[in-house]
């Protein structure tokens, strides 16, 4: 995978200018963090990437040089980095009262959970979504979410599904049933993982729509024969995003949220990654298949980087809690209580759905004319600003071409660009920059792939 470098594109003009860095040196904080940091805690990249500072869709290195977060933190900055609004909105909350537990009374909490409720669908039975219980991060409202269900129906079994990731506290990890997150000193009992709706490496090695959807119809066998015939939720992304921005047919999750309810279960959407106007059309990610979910658990974009996650649901479901199971020392602070509030201002404000749904349709289109042009792409899929590219050695076999992903990854980086990479076997760009990335950021997008893959293909 060598060959000669072309010109550097340049990406598109930017009135900020970063704050001269003074700090410690790369290498002195790359030192600190092998001494002293878990090894689990890794980075991207051959040499990785310090990032020191960061406003709207671009971040800096200690040496100045620019870079477009094509991946937002993993799909955390949903508005922006560093967004005035709600970098000043967090300022203020910071200076007037940093925490106060949820035993006291706090406006913003309040305040918060209005405005998420009205977003919210109602459930199947016209019940409104309208409740919320805040934690600090997407695998606790998992758990919560879970948790909630199994009071709620008495039951105790779970069905996720396959390649798909929910968190990495414990019954989060034994919903996580993606290959490159291995768990096997943590296996849960009463967890059992359901086909996905996976066309372009269908498990089931059929054809949609020639295979009347029979990835859906896989949890019926899953609750009846691998569970006692009754459970007490099923969770699952919309889109899967670690999985690699799997698209599934528009029938699945109506037919799995049908079977699922007919067992005695509730259906849980895990919007952590896919919510707040990402996929562009729709608020939730959900909401482009048509269903309505029970619960539906947040993170990561809810409040443009702050530790903040949320668990909504209708009045009857949300009373469980009542029974004093649960408590959060931080779920619903002040602080992350108006980052959250500040973020959705934002939204609503600066038309940021809209911005992801015409930047993702001309990704989309651009990335499709790639494909035609670069062999190394088997597939082009997604919403919105929540898109996977799939890398494969060849078309025909869909041979995963990881070495090259990976290869893709170092280019870019090199020109400016900050991709991220997931999938089933590393082999899938995960295409998910904050949502107010321009236009000229997308054909900055676009041209980078297609010369780095020009690289790699000599």
């Amino acid at each position: 995978m060598t060959g000669v470098d072309l010109p550097q594109i340049q990406l598109p003009p930017c009135r900020h200018q970063p704050q001269a860095y003074d700090g410690p040196s790369r290498d002195e904080v790359l030192a600190l963090r092998h001494q002293y940091v878990n090894p689990g805690v890794l980075t991207y990249y051959r040499e990785p990437l310090m990032v020191v500072e960061g406003n709207m869709q671009y971040l800096w290195d200690e040496t100045g040089k620019r870079y477009l977060d094509a991946f937002a933190g993993i799909v955390t900055v949903s508005v922006g980095h560093c967004h005035p609004h709600v970098a000043q909105a967090v300022k203020a909350q910071a200076g007037r009262l940093q925490h106060t537990t949820t035993i006291y009374l706090h406006p913003t909490i309040a305040e918060f959970a209005a405005k998420l409720a009205s977003k919210m669908p109602a459930n199947p039975d016209g019940l409104p979504l309208d409740r919320t219980y805040f934690t600090n991060s997407g695998s606790e409202a998992n758990e919560i979410a879970v948790l909630m269900s199994r009071e709620f129906t008495g039951n105790q079994d779970v069905v996720a599904l396959r390649n798909g990731y929910h968190g990495g506290t414990t019954t989060a990890m034994g919903m996580t049933a993606h290959g490159t997150w291995k768990f096997p000193s943590n296996p849960q009992s009463g967890i059992t993982h359901s086909v996905p709706g996976y066309c372009y490496r269908c498990p089931l090695g059929l054809q949609y729509p020639s295979c009347d959807v029979k990835c859906a119809h896989d949890i019926k066998n899953v609750i009846e024969y691998q569970t006692p015939g009754q459970i007490a939720c099923f969770i699952g992304e919309p889109i899967q995003g670690v999985g690699g921005a799997v698209v599934p047919p528009p029938e699945f999750f109506s037919i799995v949220y049908d079977i699922v309810r007919q067992h005695g279960g509730l259906c849980i959407a895990d919007e952590v990654q896919g919510g707040f106007g990402r996929t562009g059309k729709h608020y939730w990610s959900h909401q482009n298949w048509g269903v309505r979910p029970d619960i539906i658990t947040m993170a990561k974009g809810i409040g443009n980087g702050a530790p903040l996650a949320a668990v909504t649901s209708t009045g009857p479901v949300a009373s469980t809690m009542t029974n004093r199971i649960h408590f959060n020392t931080f779920g619903g602070n002040p602080v992350s209580m108006a980052a959250g509030l500040a973020t959705m201002e934002v939204i609503d404000a600066e038309g940021i759905q809209e911005n992801a749904a015409a930047i993702g349709d001309l990704l989309i289109g651009g990335l499709t004319e790639l494909k035609d042009k670069h062999a190394l792409i088997g597939d082009v899929r997604g919403l919105g600003l929540m898109l996977g590219v799939e890398l494969v050695k060849d078309r025909k076999t869909k041979e995963p071409a990881s070495d090259a992903a990976a290869e893709l990854m170092e280019r870019a980086k090199q020109r400016g660009l900050i991709l991220g990479k997931g999938g089933l076997h590393g082999n899938t760009m995960r295409i998910k920059p904050p949502m107010c990335i321009t236009k000229d950021d997308a054909q900055f997008l676009l041209a980078t792939i297609d010369q780095c893959l020009s690289e790699i293909a000599n």
